[in-house]
């Protein structure tokens, strides 16, 4: 990034947003693996072969994958904007915990229990608190 002095750089540094980004990385693979493992069990290409134990560990990844991306655009927004460091470390985990609940959660039910609501709820909460300090940190 380049400041108002031509040939004069700027250091960004995520290096917070990094150690969340890793940890989810890392999660984002053992849910893939586990499609993988349960593709080669069932023999089961494309798709989920109409089973129902596969139809749940790909959802389990697709909804990882919708929801991912746009939390660690937030929290690397929030990081690059100053925002507190506290708060950025609490979001963080909050979205990695509440991750790994609602995979554990689904994989317990396809219906509603106790870990997929705590799961969502707090990558939920976590969206709105950066949404609101991410538009605050423009505000001010």
């Amino acid at each position: 990034m380049l400041n108002n002095n031509i040939g004069e750089s700027t250091m960004v540094n995520l290096e917070n947003t990094g150690l969340y980004a890793g940890l989810l990385g890392l999660l984002f693979i053992v849910l893939s693996i586990n499609i993988v493992r349960l593709r080669l069990k069932y023999k089961v290409g494309i798709g989920d072969g109409d089973n129902k134990v596969l139809a749940t560990k790909i959802r389990i990844h697709g909804n990882f994958s919708e929801y991912i991306p746009f939390t660690l655009i937030l929290l690397a927004s929030y990081e690059l904007n100053g925002g507190a460091e506290f708060m950025l470390h609490l979001c963080g985990a909050s979205i990695f915990v509440g991750r790994v609940t609602h995979a554990i959660g689904l994989s317990k039910t396809i219906g509603s229990s106790i870990y997929r609501q705590i799961g969502m709820l707090t990558v939920f909460i976590s969206i709105v608190i950066l949404a609101l300090e991410n538009i605050r940190l423009f505000l001010v």
